[in-house]
């Protein structure tokens, strides 16, 4: 391979201009500030309560619309609404003008987010909208604009300026976009009062949907999986299944299947220092603690993490038992760690 061309190897003339120091950094910072203090100081809350109001009551879908940033705004809005069992949507532009309309009805609200409210893509959206019946709301921060002059209702963000040294950038304007957009979806939220265990259903992937849907029998070992003995079994004689199921425990059970105990390695450690070649005449049941925490098949996973985790000492595992305390399964740490919670 032959060497790159002098000139690629040589710094900017401007390379040691290139910097940035804190002060700077922290003064632009104290700027964006101001100017999301604007929008919060002018931000006019009874036309903002008649735009949630009128999302609230929105008997179809709420779509969202935008071009560029504000068009990535007005995705995750709606993605936001999505999440909190909400009926919402992001209609592109360009993609509904060729066929992506047809999924707007006489029954749906959209929304047009715009800085300037003069986007031509979204002008020429809006007499296709109000075609199909559509309730058409326009968000923007440029006062006079020609959205406003053909959109049902019209909420104005306050802007003071871009934080764009040119006033140019895109950065406070979608800033203040996606905090009205996400403040008043949590004002949806609560008006429709979500339940934790609602909002858990739309994140069943999640660590927060898995804390609140999972219960112990959803992630519990049972049957073949539990490393269980009797209380008469020579200690001994139970190594391979104290080791193979990997529970780091046994399970001392009688006849009937009731719960008698719990017998760790922690335990075999600590009686093997302690008898000695005496060991090979000790039972399970001698040995074993038979006052071990235990938790039911219908209490939350993260229930069973908490009682492990909480004093004297934390254990790694927990007997799941039914009524009369028999034993149906065990749920273990490392199971609930793997289950993602």
């Amino acid at each position: 391979m032959g060497s790159l061309p002098p000139s690629l190897d040589l710094p900017s003339p401007n390379a040691k201009s290139q910097q940035i120091d804190q002060t700077t950094l922290l003064n632009l910072f104290k700027s964006q500030q101001n100017h999301l203090n604007y929008f919060f100081q002018n931000l006019d809350l009874s036309q903002t309560l008649t735009f949630t109001q009128t999302l609230l009551h929105c008997n179809g879908t709420i779509f969202f619309s935008g071009v560029g940033k504000s068009g990535f705004v007005a995705n995750k809005i709606s993605q936001t609404l999505i999440s909190l069992g909400i009926r919402a949507g992001f209609l592109s532009p360009l993609d509904a003008l060729h066929g992506d309309i047809g999924a707007l009805s006489a029954s749906d609200i959209l929304v047009l987010f715009s800085k300037s409210g003069n986007t031509e893509e979204l002008l020429r959206l809006v007499p296709c909208a109000k075609a199909k019946g559509a309730y058409l709301v326009s968000v923007t921060s440029v006062e006079g604009n020609a959205l406003t002059a053909v959109c049902d209702m019209n909420v104005r963000l306050p802007l003071e300026r871009e934080l764009c040294p040119f006033d140019l950038a895109p950065v406070t304007s979608t800033a203040i976009q996606m905090v009205f957009g996400d403040t008043v979806a949590i004002a949806l939220m609560g008006a429709r009062n979500l339940s934790k265990e609602e909002y858990a259903a739309n994140h069943p992937a999640g660590r927060i949907g898995k804390s609140l849907i999972f219960k112990v029998k959803d992630v519990m070992k049972k049957q073949n999986e539990l490393p269980i003995c009797k209380e008469g079994d020579l200690i001994m004689d139970q190594l391979v299944e104290l080791t193979s199921k990997g529970c780091g425990c046994l399970l001392v059970i009688d006849e009937e299947d009731h719960l008698i105990g719990t017998f760790t390695d922690g335990d075999l450690r600590r009686t093997l220092k302690a008898s000695g070649e005496a060991i090979f005449k000790l039972t399970v049941g001698e040995m074993c603690n038979r006052n071990p925490r235990t938790i039911g098949p219908d209490a939350m996973a993260v229930e069973a993490m908490k009682k492990m985790e909480s004093p004297p000492s934390p254990v790694q595992f927990l007997p799941v038992i039914k009524d009369d305390n028999i034993l149906i399964g065990i749920i273990t740490l490392h199971g609930l760690v793997s289950a993602g919670l």
